[in-house]
Protein backbone atom coordinates (compact mmCIF):
# COMPACT_ATOMS: atom_id res chain seq x y z
CA UNK A 1 0.00 0.00 0.00
CA UNK A 2 1.12 3.56 -0.74
CA UNK A 3 0.82 6.73 1.29
CA UNK A 4 0.06 10.18 -0.03
CA UNK A 5 2.81 11.44 2.24
CA UNK A 6 5.37 9.81 -0.07
CA UNK A 7 6.54 10.98 -3.47
CA UNK A 8 5.55 7.67 -5.07
CA UNK A 9 2.05 7.94 -3.66
CA UNK A 10 1.59 11.46 -5.02
CA UNK A 11 2.91 10.45 -8.45
CA UNK A 12 0.58 7.43 -8.59
CA UNK A 13 -2.39 9.66 -7.82
CA UNK A 14 -1.31 12.14 -10.50
CA UNK A 15 -0.90 9.32 -13.05
CA UNK A 16 -4.38 7.89 -12.44
CA UNK A 17 -6.03 11.32 -12.57
CA UNK A 18 -4.17 12.18 -15.80
CA UNK A 19 -5.41 8.98 -17.43
CA UNK A 20 -8.96 9.74 -16.31
CA UNK A 21 -8.65 13.34 -17.49
CA UNK A 22 -7.65 12.13 -20.96
CA UNK A 23 -10.73 9.91 -21.17
CA UNK A 24 -13.22 12.42 -19.79
CA UNK A 25 -12.05 15.39 -21.85
CA UNK A 26 -12.73 13.54 -25.10
CA UNK A 27 -16.44 13.39 -24.29
CA UNK A 28 -16.67 17.17 -24.89
CA UNK A 29 -13.59 18.45 -26.73
CA UNK A 30 -14.87 17.38 -30.16
CA UNK A 31 -18.31 19.04 -29.75
CA UNK A 32 -17.14 22.59 -30.43
CA UNK A 33 -15.16 21.45 -33.50
CA UNK A 34 -18.14 19.71 -35.16
CA UNK A 35 -18.94 22.51 -37.67
CA UNK A 36 -15.33 22.53 -38.94
CA UNK A 37 -15.22 18.72 -39.07
CA UNK A 38 -18.43 18.61 -41.07
CA UNK A 39 -17.13 21.18 -43.56
CA UNK A 40 -13.72 19.52 -44.16
CA UNK A 41 -14.83 15.86 -44.24
CA UNK A 42 -18.24 16.30 -45.92
CA UNK A 43 -20.27 14.79 -43.09
CA UNK A 44 -24.02 14.71 -43.58
CA UNK A 45 -26.15 16.29 -40.84
CA UNK A 46 -27.44 12.85 -39.85
CA UNK A 47 -24.01 11.22 -39.65
CA UNK A 48 -22.24 14.09 -37.87
CA UNK A 49 -23.56 12.97 -34.49
CA UNK A 50 -21.39 9.84 -34.70
CA UNK A 51 -18.26 11.97 -34.40
CA UNK A 52 -19.42 12.33 -30.78
CA UNK A 53 -21.67 9.34 -30.20
CA UNK A 54 -19.21 6.83 -31.69
CA UNK A 55 -16.81 7.47 -28.80
CA UNK A 56 -19.53 7.23 -26.19
CA UNK A 57 -21.04 4.08 -27.73
CA UNK A 58 -17.93 1.90 -27.40
CA UNK A 59 -16.90 3.61 -24.17
CA UNK A 60 -20.15 2.65 -22.48
CA UNK A 61 -20.50 -0.68 -24.25
CA UNK A 62 -17.13 -2.15 -23.22
CA UNK A 63 -16.81 -0.73 -19.69
CA UNK A 64 -17.92 -3.85 -17.81
CA UNK A 65 -15.61 -6.05 -19.84
CA UNK A 66 -12.78 -3.55 -19.40
CA UNK A 67 -13.29 -3.40 -15.65
CA UNK A 68 -13.24 -7.15 -15.20
CA UNK A 69 -10.26 -7.47 -17.55
CA UNK A 70 -8.34 -5.10 -15.27
CA UNK A 71 -8.95 -7.48 -12.36
CA UNK A 72 -8.01 -10.60 -14.32
CA UNK A 73 -5.29 -9.46 -16.72
CA UNK A 74 -3.63 -6.81 -14.55
CA UNK A 75 -4.37 -3.13 -14.06
CA UNK A 76 -1.05 -1.77 -15.27
CA UNK A 77 -1.17 -4.03 -18.32
CA UNK A 78 -4.68 -2.87 -19.25
CA UNK A 79 -3.94 0.80 -18.59
CA UNK A 80 -0.90 0.72 -20.90
CA UNK A 81 -2.71 -1.24 -23.64
CA UNK A 82 -5.79 1.01 -23.47
CA UNK A 83 -3.71 4.19 -23.59
CA UNK A 84 -1.75 2.91 -26.58
CA UNK A 85 -4.99 2.17 -28.43
CA UNK A 86 -6.39 5.55 -27.44
CA UNK A 87 -3.26 7.35 -28.67
CA UNK A 88 -3.15 5.51 -32.00
CA UNK A 89 -6.86 6.18 -32.54
CA UNK A 90 -6.29 9.89 -31.78
CA UNK A 91 -3.54 9.98 -34.40
CA UNK A 92 -5.83 8.31 -36.93
CA UNK A 93 -8.61 10.79 -36.12
CA UNK A 94 -6.32 13.76 -36.60
CA UNK A 95 -5.11 12.42 -39.95
CA UNK A 96 -8.59 11.35 -41.13
CA UNK A 97 -9.40 12.22 -44.73
CA UNK A 98 -12.99 10.95 -44.74
CA UNK A 99 -16.00 10.77 -42.46
CA UNK A 100 -15.78 6.99 -42.20
CA UNK A 101 -12.17 7.04 -41.00
CA UNK A 102 -12.97 9.64 -38.34
CA UNK A 103 -15.95 7.67 -37.00
CA UNK A 104 -13.84 4.50 -36.89
CA UNK A 105 -11.15 6.39 -34.97
CA UNK A 106 -13.74 7.62 -32.47
CA UNK A 107 -15.04 4.07 -31.97
CA UNK A 108 -11.46 2.89 -31.29
CA UNK A 109 -10.90 5.80 -28.89
CA UNK A 110 -13.97 4.74 -26.92
CA UNK A 111 -12.70 1.17 -26.67
CA UNK A 112 -9.33 2.39 -25.41
CA UNK A 113 -11.03 4.62 -22.84
CA UNK A 114 -13.16 1.67 -21.65
CA UNK A 115 -9.90 -0.12 -20.85
CA UNK A 116 -8.17 2.89 -19.29
CA UNK A 117 -10.83 4.30 -16.95
CA UNK A 118 -11.61 1.25 -14.76
CA UNK A 119 -7.92 0.31 -14.69
CA UNK A 120 -6.89 3.79 -13.52
CA UNK A 121 -9.62 4.08 -10.87
CA UNK A 122 -8.97 0.57 -9.52
CA UNK A 123 -5.25 1.41 -9.29
CA UNK A 124 -6.25 4.21 -6.93
CA UNK A 125 -8.57 2.12 -4.80
CA UNK A 126 -6.06 -0.71 -4.43
CA UNK A 127 -2.91 1.40 -3.99
CA UNK A 128 -4.08 3.41 -0.99
CA UNK A 129 -5.35 1.94 2.29
CA UNK A 130 -8.96 2.32 3.36
CA UNK A 131 -9.31 5.61 5.22
CA UNK A 132 -8.18 9.20 4.73
CA UNK A 133 -5.64 8.55 1.96
CA UNK A 134 -8.10 6.61 -0.17
CA UNK A 135 -10.83 9.21 0.34
CA UNK A 136 -8.38 11.94 -0.68
CA UNK A 137 -7.32 9.99 -3.77
CA UNK A 138 -10.92 9.31 -4.85
CA UNK A 139 -11.74 12.97 -4.16
CA UNK A 140 -8.99 14.08 -6.54
CA UNK A 141 -10.24 11.60 -9.16
CA UNK A 142 -13.84 12.78 -8.72
CA UNK A 143 -12.86 16.42 -9.16
CA UNK A 144 -11.12 15.50 -12.40
CA UNK A 145 -14.37 14.38 -14.07
CA UNK A 146 -16.29 17.70 -14.23
CA UNK A 147 -13.11 19.72 -14.65
CA UNK A 148 -12.12 17.69 -17.72
CA UNK A 149 -15.58 18.06 -19.26
CA UNK A 150 -15.59 21.85 -18.83
CA UNK A 151 -11.95 22.17 -19.92
CA UNK A 152 -12.78 20.11 -23.02
CA UNK A 153 -15.35 22.69 -24.15
CA UNK A 154 -12.89 25.54 -23.67
CA UNK A 155 -9.91 23.76 -25.28
CA UNK A 156 -12.05 22.54 -28.18
CA UNK A 157 -13.06 26.11 -28.96
CA UNK A 158 -9.50 27.40 -28.76
CA UNK A 159 -8.06 24.66 -30.96
CA UNK A 160 -10.82 24.65 -33.59
CA UNK A 161 -10.60 28.43 -34.01
CA UNK A 162 -6.78 28.38 -33.79
CA UNK A 163 -4.58 25.70 -35.37
CA UNK A 164 -7.61 23.76 -36.62
CA UNK A 165 -9.99 20.93 -35.67
CA UNK A 166 -7.38 18.19 -36.21
CA UNK A 167 -5.58 19.37 -33.09
CA UNK A 168 -8.46 18.29 -30.86
CA UNK A 169 -7.10 14.81 -31.64
CA UNK A 170 -3.37 15.54 -31.87
CA UNK A 171 -3.39 17.15 -28.41
CA UNK A 172 -4.02 13.70 -26.92
CA UNK A 173 -0.72 12.24 -28.17
CA UNK A 174 1.78 13.82 -25.74
CA UNK A 175 -0.58 13.17 -22.81
CA UNK A 176 -0.95 9.50 -23.81
CA UNK A 177 2.85 9.20 -24.07
CA UNK A 178 3.25 10.59 -20.53
CA UNK A 179 0.65 8.15 -19.16
CA UNK A 180 2.29 5.12 -20.81
CA UNK A 181 5.82 6.06 -19.74
CA UNK A 182 4.77 6.87 -16.19
CA UNK A 183 2.73 3.67 -15.82
CA UNK A 184 5.66 1.49 -16.91
CA UNK A 185 8.14 3.27 -14.64
CA UNK A 186 5.91 3.93 -11.63
CA UNK A 187 3.50 1.00 -11.23
CA UNK A 188 4.78 -2.36 -9.98
CA UNK A 189 5.18 -5.15 -12.53
CA UNK A 190 2.43 -7.76 -12.61
CA UNK A 191 2.58 -11.51 -12.90
CA UNK A 192 3.21 -12.69 -16.44
CA UNK A 193 0.31 -15.15 -16.27
CA UNK A 194 -3.24 -13.96 -16.96
CA UNK A 195 -6.15 -15.49 -15.07
CA UNK A 196 -8.33 -16.72 -17.93
CA UNK A 197 -9.08 -20.21 -16.67
CA UNK A 198 -12.81 -20.91 -17.06
CA UNK A 199 -13.29 -17.37 -18.44
CA UNK A 200 -16.93 -16.32 -18.79
CA UNK A 201 -17.01 -15.90 -22.58
CA UNK A 202 -20.81 -15.95 -22.76
CA UNK A 203 -21.03 -13.28 -20.06
CA UNK A 204 -18.53 -11.08 -21.88
CA UNK A 205 -20.49 -11.34 -25.14
CA UNK A 206 -23.92 -10.83 -23.55
CA UNK A 207 -22.87 -7.88 -21.37
CA UNK A 208 -21.06 -6.08 -24.19
CA UNK A 209 -23.85 -6.69 -26.72
CA UNK A 210 -26.51 -5.64 -24.22
CA UNK A 211 -24.77 -2.42 -23.23
CA UNK A 212 -23.90 -1.51 -26.83
CA UNK A 213 -27.53 -2.00 -27.83
CA UNK A 214 -28.83 -0.01 -24.86
CA UNK A 215 -26.50 2.94 -25.42
CA UNK A 216 -27.22 2.89 -29.17
CA UNK A 217 -30.98 2.96 -28.53
CA UNK A 218 -30.69 5.89 -26.12
CA UNK A 219 -28.44 7.83 -28.49
CA UNK A 220 -30.98 7.54 -31.32
CA UNK A 221 -34.20 7.84 -29.32
CA UNK A 222 -34.51 11.67 -29.59
CA UNK A 223 -34.43 11.55 -33.40
CA UNK A 224 -36.37 8.33 -34.04
CA UNK A 225 -38.92 8.93 -31.27
CA UNK A 226 -39.53 7.02 -28.03
CA UNK A 227 -42.67 5.43 -29.43
CA UNK A 228 -41.18 4.34 -32.75
CA UNK A 229 -40.94 0.65 -33.58
CA UNK A 230 -37.19 0.96 -34.01
CA UNK A 231 -36.60 2.42 -30.52
CA UNK A 232 -38.92 -0.07 -28.84
CA UNK A 233 -37.22 -2.97 -30.63
CA UNK A 234 -33.74 -1.77 -29.69
CA UNK A 235 -34.67 -1.27 -26.03
CA UNK A 236 -36.41 -4.64 -25.87
CA UNK A 237 -33.36 -6.34 -27.42
CA UNK A 238 -31.07 -4.68 -24.89
CA UNK A 239 -33.33 -5.79 -22.04
CA UNK A 240 -33.33 -9.40 -23.27
CA UNK A 241 -29.55 -9.46 -23.67
CA UNK A 242 -28.96 -8.03 -20.20
CA UNK A 243 -31.51 -10.41 -18.67
CA UNK A 244 -29.73 -13.34 -20.33
CA UNK A 245 -26.45 -11.94 -18.99
CA UNK A 246 -27.85 -11.86 -15.43
CA UNK A 247 -29.04 -15.48 -15.71
CA UNK A 248 -25.67 -16.55 -17.09
CA UNK A 249 -23.84 -14.84 -14.20
CA UNK A 250 -25.95 -16.74 -11.66
CA UNK A 251 -25.09 -20.09 -13.21
CA UNK A 252 -21.45 -19.65 -14.23
CA UNK A 253 -18.81 -20.94 -11.84
CA UNK A 254 -16.50 -17.98 -12.61
CA UNK A 255 -18.81 -15.12 -13.67
CA UNK A 256 -17.62 -11.98 -15.42
CA UNK A 257 -19.64 -9.93 -12.90
CA UNK A 258 -19.99 -11.82 -9.61
CA UNK A 259 -23.42 -10.75 -8.38
CA UNK A 260 -22.16 -10.94 -4.81
CA UNK A 261 -20.61 -7.52 -5.38
CA UNK A 262 -24.09 -6.03 -5.05
CA UNK A 263 -24.27 -7.36 -1.50
CA UNK A 264 -21.78 -4.68 -0.45
CA UNK A 265 -23.89 -2.21 1.50
CA UNK A 266 -24.65 0.96 -0.43
CA UNK A 267 -22.90 0.02 -3.69
CA UNK A 268 -26.08 -0.46 -5.76
CA UNK A 269 -27.62 2.71 -4.28
CA UNK A 270 -24.49 4.68 -5.20
CA UNK A 271 -24.63 3.41 -8.79
CA UNK A 272 -28.34 4.27 -9.13
CA UNK A 273 -27.70 7.71 -7.61
CA UNK A 274 -24.98 8.29 -10.22
CA UNK A 275 -27.34 7.38 -13.07
CA UNK A 276 -30.02 9.86 -11.96
CA UNK A 277 -27.59 12.62 -10.94
CA UNK A 278 -25.53 12.37 -14.13
CA UNK A 279 -28.73 12.56 -16.19
CA UNK A 280 -29.57 15.88 -14.55
CA UNK A 281 -26.12 17.46 -14.53
CA UNK A 282 -25.05 16.37 -18.04
CA UNK A 283 -28.29 17.47 -19.70
CA UNK A 284 -28.25 20.79 -17.85
CA UNK A 285 -24.82 21.63 -19.30
CA UNK A 286 -26.05 20.62 -22.74
CA UNK A 287 -29.12 22.88 -22.72
CA UNK A 288 -27.45 25.86 -21.05
CA UNK A 289 -24.73 25.70 -23.72
CA UNK A 290 -27.39 25.67 -26.45
CA UNK A 291 -29.11 28.60 -24.76
CA UNK A 292 -25.91 30.66 -24.65
CA UNK A 293 -25.00 29.94 -28.28
CA UNK A 294 -28.41 30.00 -29.96
CA UNK A 295 -30.32 32.55 -27.87
CA UNK A 296 -27.67 34.83 -26.36
CA UNK A 297 -25.40 34.54 -29.44
CA UNK A 298 -22.20 33.40 -27.69
CA UNK A 299 -19.27 32.20 -29.79
CA UNK A 300 -17.81 28.77 -28.89
CA UNK A 301 -14.88 30.20 -26.91
CA UNK A 302 -17.17 32.55 -24.98
CA UNK A 303 -19.57 29.70 -24.17
CA UNK A 304 -16.66 27.62 -22.89
CA UNK A 305 -15.27 30.50 -20.81
CA UNK A 306 -18.69 30.94 -19.20
CA UNK A 307 -18.05 27.73 -17.28
CA UNK A 308 -14.85 28.94 -15.62
CA UNK A 309 -16.70 29.62 -12.33
CA UNK A 310 -17.86 26.00 -12.41
CA UNK A 311 -14.26 24.75 -12.36
CA UNK A 312 -13.51 26.95 -9.36
CA UNK A 313 -16.63 25.82 -7.51
CA UNK A 314 -16.03 22.15 -8.19
CA UNK A 315 -12.40 22.40 -7.11
CA UNK A 316 -13.40 24.16 -3.89
CA UNK A 317 -16.11 21.75 -2.79
CA UNK A 318 -14.19 18.66 -3.88
CA UNK A 319 -11.47 19.58 -1.41
CA UNK A 320 -13.96 20.41 1.35
CA UNK A 321 -15.92 17.19 0.82
CA UNK A 322 -12.74 15.11 0.89
CA UNK A 323 -11.86 16.53 4.31
CA UNK A 324 -15.40 16.20 5.69
CA UNK A 325 -16.11 12.58 4.79
CA UNK A 326 -13.72 10.93 7.28
CA UNK A 327 -15.70 12.75 10.00
CA UNK A 328 -19.26 12.67 8.69
CA UNK A 329 -19.31 9.72 6.29
CA UNK A 330 -20.36 9.81 2.64
CA UNK A 331 -24.14 10.08 2.91
CA UNK A 332 -24.46 13.59 4.42
CA UNK A 333 -21.99 15.01 1.89
CA UNK A 334 -23.70 13.29 -1.05
CA UNK A 335 -27.25 14.27 -0.08
CA UNK A 336 -26.27 17.88 0.70
CA UNK A 337 -24.43 18.14 -2.63
CA UNK A 338 -27.42 16.84 -4.59
CA UNK A 339 -29.83 19.23 -2.86
CA UNK A 340 -27.43 22.11 -3.48
CA UNK A 341 -27.06 21.06 -7.13
CA UNK A 342 -30.83 20.79 -7.54
CA UNK A 343 -31.24 24.30 -6.10
CA UNK A 344 -28.67 25.72 -8.51
CA UNK A 345 -30.24 24.04 -11.55
CA UNK A 346 -33.69 25.21 -10.44
CA UNK A 347 -32.26 28.74 -10.21
CA UNK A 348 -31.18 28.38 -13.85
CA UNK A 349 -34.58 27.20 -15.10
CA UNK A 350 -36.28 30.65 -15.54
CA UNK A 351 -33.91 31.58 -18.42
CA UNK A 352 -35.47 34.02 -20.88
CA UNK A 353 -34.98 35.30 -24.40
CA UNK A 354 -33.54 38.60 -23.17
CA UNK A 355 -31.51 37.13 -20.33
CA UNK A 356 -27.89 37.88 -19.55
CA UNK A 357 -24.97 35.90 -18.19
CA UNK A 358 -24.65 37.84 -14.94
CA UNK A 359 -28.31 37.66 -13.97
CA UNK A 360 -29.69 34.55 -15.70
CA UNK A 361 -26.77 32.08 -15.69
CA UNK A 362 -23.92 32.91 -13.30
CA UNK A 363 -25.76 32.70 -9.93
CA UNK A 364 -27.29 29.31 -10.71
CA UNK A 365 -24.04 27.96 -12.12
CA UNK A 366 -22.12 28.90 -8.97
CA UNK A 367 -24.63 27.21 -6.64
CA UNK A 368 -24.82 24.16 -8.91
CA UNK A 369 -21.01 23.87 -9.04
CA UNK A 370 -20.77 23.83 -5.26
CA UNK A 371 -23.10 20.85 -5.19
CA UNK A 372 -21.50 19.13 -8.18
CA UNK A 373 -18.09 18.85 -6.51
CA UNK A 374 -19.56 17.26 -3.40
CA UNK A 375 -21.70 14.83 -5.44
CA UNK A 376 -18.86 13.45 -7.54
CA UNK A 377 -16.59 12.94 -4.54
CA UNK A 378 -19.37 11.38 -2.47
CA UNK A 379 -20.74 9.01 -5.08
CA UNK A 380 -17.33 7.76 -6.21
CA UNK A 381 -16.29 7.12 -2.61
CA UNK A 382 -19.55 5.34 -1.76
CA UNK A 383 -19.36 3.15 -4.88
CA UNK A 384 -15.85 1.93 -4.02
CA UNK A 385 -16.15 1.61 -0.23
CA UNK A 386 -15.64 -1.90 1.08
CA UNK A 387 -14.90 -3.45 -2.34
CA UNK A 388 -12.31 -6.27 -2.21
CA UNK A 389 -9.12 -5.70 -4.17
CA UNK A 390 -9.79 -8.50 -6.66
CA UNK A 391 -13.01 -6.77 -7.77
CA UNK A 392 -11.89 -3.13 -7.65
CA UNK A 393 -11.81 -2.91 -11.45
CA UNK A 394 -15.38 -4.19 -11.66
CA UNK A 395 -16.61 -1.66 -9.09
CA UNK A 396 -14.83 1.12 -11.01
CA UNK A 397 -16.46 -0.03 -14.25
CA UNK A 398 -19.92 -0.12 -12.65
CA UNK A 399 -19.79 3.47 -11.40
CA UNK A 400 -18.31 4.73 -14.68
CA UNK A 401 -20.93 2.81 -16.67
CA UNK A 402 -23.58 4.40 -14.45
CA UNK A 403 -22.31 7.80 -15.58
CA UNK A 404 -22.51 6.75 -19.22
CA UNK A 405 -26.05 5.46 -18.90
CA UNK A 406 -27.11 8.54 -16.93
CA UNK A 407 -25.81 10.95 -19.57
CA UNK A 408 -27.49 9.01 -22.38
CA UNK A 409 -30.74 8.64 -20.48
CA UNK A 410 -30.81 12.30 -19.48
CA UNK A 411 -30.27 13.63 -22.99
CA UNK A 412 -32.79 11.21 -24.46
CA UNK A 413 -35.54 12.13 -21.97
CA UNK A 414 -34.90 15.85 -21.66
CA UNK A 415 -34.37 16.32 -25.40
CA UNK A 416 -37.86 14.90 -25.93
CA UNK A 417 -39.26 17.30 -23.31
CA UNK A 418 -37.51 20.33 -24.86
CA UNK A 419 -38.41 19.39 -28.43
CA UNK A 420 -42.06 18.76 -27.53
CA UNK A 421 -42.42 22.10 -25.79
CA UNK A 422 -40.69 23.93 -28.65
CA UNK A 423 -42.87 22.32 -31.34
CA UNK A 424 -46.01 23.20 -29.40
CA UNK A 425 -45.10 26.89 -29.17
CA UNK A 426 -43.73 27.15 -32.72
CA UNK A 427 -47.23 26.70 -34.12
CA UNK A 428 -48.12 30.27 -33.27
CA UNK A 429 -44.92 32.05 -32.28
CA UNK A 430 -41.34 33.00 -33.13
CA UNK A 431 -38.40 30.61 -32.90
CA UNK A 432 -36.31 32.19 -30.07
CA UNK A 433 -39.16 32.23 -27.50
CA UNK A 434 -40.17 28.69 -28.46
CA UNK A 435 -36.60 27.40 -28.17
CA UNK A 436 -36.10 29.15 -24.85
CA UNK A 437 -39.30 27.66 -23.46
CA UNK A 438 -38.08 24.21 -24.49
CA UNK A 439 -34.72 24.74 -22.80
CA UNK A 440 -36.51 26.06 -19.70
CA UNK A 441 -38.71 22.97 -19.42
CA UNK A 442 -35.73 20.63 -19.83
CA UNK A 443 -33.62 22.42 -17.18
CA UNK A 444 -36.52 22.31 -14.72
CA UNK A 445 -36.80 18.55 -15.30
CA UNK A 446 -33.06 18.27 -14.59
CA UNK A 447 -33.60 19.91 -11.19
CA UNK A 448 -36.36 17.38 -10.40
CA UNK A 449 -34.03 14.50 -11.30
CA UNK A 450 -31.34 15.81 -8.96
CA UNK A 451 -33.82 16.11 -6.10
CA UNK A 452 -34.87 12.51 -6.77
CA UNK A 453 -31.24 11.40 -6.69
CA UNK A 454 -30.89 13.00 -3.24
CA UNK A 455 -33.65 10.70 -1.96
CA UNK A 456 -31.96 7.61 -3.43
CA UNK A 457 -28.60 8.70 -1.99
CA UNK A 458 -29.92 8.19 1.53
CA UNK A 459 -29.40 4.46 0.89
CA UNK A 460 -25.76 4.83 -0.18
CA UNK A 461 -22.84 3.84 2.04
CA UNK A 462 -22.72 6.60 4.59
CA UNK A 463 -21.22 5.83 7.96
CA UNK A 464 -17.69 6.66 8.94
CA UNK A 465 -17.12 3.02 9.86
CA UNK A 466 -17.99 1.87 6.32
CA UNK A 467 -15.35 4.17 4.87
CA UNK A 468 -12.57 3.25 7.26
CA UNK A 469 -13.22 -0.48 7.78
CA UNK A 470 -11.01 -2.83 5.73
CA UNK A 471 -12.73 -4.37 2.69
CA UNK A 472 -13.86 -7.96 2.62
CA UNK A 473 -11.04 -10.25 1.48
CA UNK A 474 -13.39 -12.07 -0.89
CA UNK A 475 -17.03 -12.39 -1.81
CA UNK A 476 -17.18 -16.10 -2.57
CA UNK A 477 -19.14 -18.50 -0.36
CA UNK A 478 -16.97 -20.09 2.32
CA UNK A 479 -17.26 -23.51 3.99
CA UNK A 480 -19.50 -23.75 7.02
CA UNK A 481 -17.84 -24.35 10.39
CA UNK A 482 -19.61 -27.71 10.30
CA UNK A 483 -17.83 -28.79 7.10
CA UNK A 484 -14.59 -30.66 6.70
CA UNK A 485 -12.40 -31.13 3.65
CA UNK A 486 -12.28 -34.51 1.92
CA UNK A 487 -10.10 -35.65 -0.95
CA UNK A 488 -11.53 -36.56 -4.34
CA UNK A 489 -10.07 -39.30 -6.59
CA UNK A 490 -8.59 -36.70 -8.97
CA UNK A 491 -6.51 -35.18 -6.18
CA UNK A 492 -8.67 -32.10 -5.63
CA UNK A 493 -10.64 -31.47 -2.47
CA UNK A 494 -14.22 -30.74 -1.60
CA UNK A 495 -16.11 -29.74 1.52
CA UNK A 496 -18.55 -32.16 3.08
CA UNK A 497 -21.16 -31.05 5.61
CA UNK A 498 -21.14 -32.74 9.04
CA UNK A 499 -24.24 -32.14 11.21
CA UNK A 500 -23.56 -30.81 14.68
CA UNK A 501 -25.27 -31.94 17.87
CA UNK A 502 -27.57 -28.93 17.94
CA UNK A 503 -28.01 -28.49 14.21
CA UNK A 504 -29.86 -30.94 11.96
CA UNK A 505 -29.17 -29.14 8.69
CA UNK A 506 -26.96 -26.43 7.27
CA UNK A 507 -28.78 -23.51 5.74
CA UNK A 508 -27.42 -22.08 2.49
CA UNK A 509 -28.40 -18.63 1.34
CA UNK A 510 -28.71 -17.65 -2.28
CA UNK A 511 -28.94 -14.22 -3.73
CA UNK A 512 -30.05 -12.75 -7.06
CA UNK A 513 -29.44 -9.04 -7.37
CA UNK A 514 -28.38 -7.51 -10.66
CA UNK A 515 -28.71 -3.95 -11.70
CA UNK A 516 -26.18 -3.41 -14.45
CA UNK A 517 -26.21 0.27 -14.91
CA UNK A 518 -24.18 1.30 -17.73
CA UNK A 519 -23.01 7.34 -20.20
CA UNK A 520 -23.52 8.77 -23.48
CA UNK A 521 -25.05 11.73 -25.28
CA UNK A 522 -25.77 13.27 -28.63
CA UNK A 523 -26.74 16.51 -30.26
CA UNK A 524 -30.40 17.53 -29.97
CA UNK A 525 -32.04 16.51 -33.26
CA UNK A 526 -34.74 18.79 -34.50
CA UNK A 527 -33.26 21.72 -32.54
CA UNK A 528 -29.84 21.96 -34.23
CA UNK A 529 -29.19 25.57 -35.14
CA UNK A 530 -26.35 27.17 -37.02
Amino acid sequence: MLSLATRRGKLTLALACLAGFLDFIDTTIVNIALPSIRHHLDFSVASLQWAVSGYLLTYGGFLLLGGRAADLAGRRRLLVAGTMLFGLASLAGGLASSAGVLVAARLAQGLGAAMMTPAALSILTTSFPQGRDRITAIGAWSGTIPLASVFGVMLGGLLSQGPGWRWVFFVNLPVAAVVITSAVRLLPAEASSIRIRNFDVAGAILSTAGMLTLVYALVNAPSTGWGSARTITELATAALLLAAFAINEQRHSSPLVPLAIFRIKGLAAADVTQVIAQAGFYAMFFFITLYMQNILGYRPIAAGAAYLPVTAGVGLTSGIATKLMPRTGTRPVLVAGLLLGASGVYWLSPIGVHGSYLTSILPGLVVMALGLGAVFVGVQTAANAGVPADQAGLAAALITASSTLGAALGLAIFSAIAAGRTRHLLAGGALPPALTAGFRAAVLACAIFLATAAVIATRAAGTREQLTAPPRPHLTPQPSPNQHETAKPDGTSCHKAVPSVTQRSVRHQSFSICRCLPRTGRMLDGMRLG
